[in-house]
């Protein structure tokens, strides 16, 4: 029963630790409900009660934080419907005129060489 005891109470100080390192590694954008520092405080004054807090509340998970993720504005079908026709046609055609005015200008003569 003793070494029940000193495994348990082992395993409890290794996951009391872990939790205290992951919690204070993340980034603040991935701590939900609670500051970086309420959380760390969290997790080290209640020692496994406060981890089991951080996985199971406190901790954003990636997939979370990809619904929060805003896309790329030539990503974004709303951004593209909302540009009208006209300003890509715009632009597309001053960008034409200007490839034909590099196409038509010419290199000055390169000299001869003198013998």
């Amino acid at each position: 029963m003793a070494r029940l005891l000193i495994v348990g109470g082992f395993l409890a100080l290794v996951f009391w630790v872990f939790s205290i390192v992951d919690c204070a590694v993340q980034p603040a954008t991935r701590h939900r409900g609670a500051s970086k520092a309420a959380w760390i405080a969290i997790v080290v004054l209640i020692p496994v009660l406060g981890g089991i807090l951080w996985f199971a509340l406190g901790r954003r998970r990636r997939r979370d934080q990809e619904s929060i993720r805003r896309a790329a504005p030539d990503d974004d079908p709303e951004f593209l419907r909302s540009l009208g026709n006209t300003e890509q046609d715009d632009r597309i055609r001053r960008l034409e005129e200007e490839l034909a005015r590099l196409d038509d200008e010419t290199d000055p003569p390169a000299a001869e060489p003198r013998s």
